[in-house]
């Protein structure tokens, strides 16, 4: 490790001792010292999934999602996928016309409907490209975002996860070595973090294969050396799951592909319920011409909630199939 991270990594730890000073209401594993070493879901837990570009486009495989959910048994869990493409710790993405302050209070808004019990975080792929002086900087933002988090939903738990590593396909597109040595360095920065806020951490980074040695050669899980494809979010699921200490049944591919093909609609129609294309004019600054039917976007709730009862059936249902002889 050069001497650039041990110093961020320092700060770091200086910074956790402050924070562990201010914040008003830690949870009761952080007060204890308690550390995160195992991460079950309940029945009745509501999963968020938050970041960028990475957990945006699991909405259209719905991969991850299918595989978790019959993974948690006959537990109910229902999840929501807040991500939002390019977003950044600072909320960059999340506004529209004002600053990135914006955005947060966006999310602030979002975390306020869904009502989480447990968020899956995923932050700081654009320290591939971007130079580790902002780290310190990223660091303090992303304690100040799990703060706003644990006040909006107390009682939350969360899942910390590293930047997967990025792929090299040869030319033309770009060599990624430069890129996966700072995710690796970030990487070490997020495990001092999800220590320090006594958050549960999936290491994709090291789970997907950490930085590539050379010479090894493996089927593309991206289309581009960055964006997974499908096969990409299938092992993506796969080491999650594994690392969660999950087992997905061994149900018929007709029934899993039934029910993701449901998860899908439901994420579809959650992405229309709190991100409408013309929100602008719903509730922003132009309100005053179509605001009127701002009062339609809640009468998604009933839909998505119908749309996860029969997503809990159909899990039901495919597990019961495993089972039979």
């Amino acid at each position: 490790m050069n001497s650039r991270v041990l110093s961020l990594l320092a700060l770091l730890s200086l910074a956790t001792s402050a924070f562990g000073q201010a914040q008003p209401t830690p949870p009761p594993d952080v007060a204890t010292g308690e550390l995160t070493t195992s991460f079950d879901f309940k029945d009745g837990d509501n999963v968020v999934l938050l970041g960028g570009t990475l957990i945006e486009r699991e909405q259209r495989y719905g991969t991850f999602e299918t595989a978790l959910t019959l993974a948690t048994a006959d537990k109910k869990v229902t999840v929501r996928n807040l991500a939002w493409s390019g977003d950044t710790v600072h909320g960059d993405a999340r506004s529209y016309f004002g600053p990135p302050a914006e955005g947060l209070q966006r999310l602030a808004t979002q975390l306020e409907l869904v009502k989480p019990t447990v968020v899956l975080l995923n932050y700081g792929t654009d320290f591939a490209h971007a130079s580790l002086k902002g780290l310190p900087a990223f660091l303090s933002a992303y304690r100040d975002l799990i703060i706003s988090i644990r006040q909006k939903a107390p009682g939350v738990r969360l899942i910390l996860t590293t930047p997967p590593p990025m792929e090299n396909l040869g030319a033309p597109l770009p060599d990624q070595d430069g890129a996966n040595k700072k995710l690796a360095s970030l990487r070490e920065a997020l495990v001092q973090l999800s220590r320090s806020q006594n958050a549960f951490l999936l290491d994709w980074f090291e789970l997907m294969g950490g930085v590539p040695k050379p010479g090894r050669v493996q089927a593309p899980l991206t289309e581009n050396g960055i964006h997974y494809t499908e096969k990409g979010y299938q092992k993506l699921a796969a080491v999650t799951l594994k690392a969660l200490a999950l087992t997905s049944p061994d149900a018929p591919t007709a029934q899993v592909e039934e029910l993701r093909k449901e998860i899908l609609k439901k994420n579809f129609l959650f992405f229309n319920r709190y991100r409408p294309h013309n929100e602008t004019y719903l509730f922003g600054f132009r309100k005053h011409e179509q605001g009127q039917n701002g009062k339609e976007i809640p009468m998604f709730d009933p839909i998505i909630a119908e749309a996860d009862q029969k997503i809990h059936a159909l899990k039901l249902k495919a597990i019961g199939a495993a089972q039979r002889p």
